[in-house]
């Protein structure tokens, strides 16, 4: 005997769902993991059951809403390089990648409820990542944009720390020109005829 397959979730479903983890980010990166789980499905136009038929946890919503926001910057690579040339998308989405990391301290206080309780918000983010860097990185070298020598995980450090001294929306100006220098440094091709 075959079971049935799993039904596909409705559009409406789908929608409730993300405006759900939409408004659960911005709950907890302003409030902390204190964030009222009602105020949250009133802003996301749920009832209070929608909510925990999709989260039966805080820590569960918690973690939802930080893995959607990680899943919408590593995703971003693919759209960025299917609109701009690849040195542009690989602009594009290190700025994406400075918003997502406002994000993640933001709800850092949040995340870390989640990790006291036994969960692993960010068991395969680095992989994600690296994975979405090396990607526009591999586009933009074989367009002979930038060196090629260019590492996804070197970019991932350099730009988390970015993100850390200059993430907050009132310092995002030199963010933007930490990030062009990081742009003109990939452009860069040392002279290797004298090795």
């Amino acid at each position: 005997m075959t079971g049935t397959p799993p039904r596909a979730r409705r559009a409406d479903a789908l929608r409730n769902r993300d405006r759900v983890l939409a408004a659960a980010v911005r709950a907890f990166t302003e409030h902390g993991p204190d964030a009222s789980v009602n105020l949250i499905a009133k802003e996301a136009g749920v009832g209070i059951g929608t909510l925990y038929r999709h989260f039966p946890t805080r820590e569960a919503l918690i973690e939802a809403a930080y893995r959607n926001e990680l899943a919408a910057v590593c995703d971003a690579a693919a759209d960025l390089l299917a609109e701009e040339p690849p040195v542009e998308a690989l602009r594009a989405w290190m700025h994406r990648f400075i918003d997502y990391m406002a994000t993640k301290l933001g709800m850092a206080e949040a995340l870390r409820t989640v990790i006291a309780s036994g969960g692993d918000p960010y068991a395969q983010s680095r992989n994600l990542l690296t994975g979405a860097i090396a990607r526009l990185l591999d586009a933009a070298t074989a367009a002979g944009e930038i060196r090629d020598d260019a590492n996804a995980d070197d970019l991932l450090i350099g730009l988390s720390g970015i993100a850390m001294a200059a993430g907050d929306p009132e310092r995002r100006d030199q963010a933007g020109r930490l990030i062009e220098f990081m742009i003109d440094a990939l452009r860069y091709r040392p002279d290797r005829s004298g090795q």
